[in-house]
């Protein structure tokens, strides 16, 4: 599953309403985040591997 950030458009791993790969809380401005099947673009530890 990925999950958008939608203001930036970064797709992380992860769902909303959790913890994303690289540890970013989507719970924290909850209308940022949108489930997407979109492939993942964070370069970062946990979301890219």
């Amino acid at each position: 599953m990925a999950v958008e950030h939608t203001p930036t458009g970064i797709v992380h791993k992860g769902q909303k309403g959790g913890t994303t790969g690289c540890g970013t809380d989507t719970n924290e401005h909850k209308d940022h985040w949108e489930d997407t099947s979109k492939s993942i673009t964070c370069d970062k530890k946990g979301c890219k591997n």
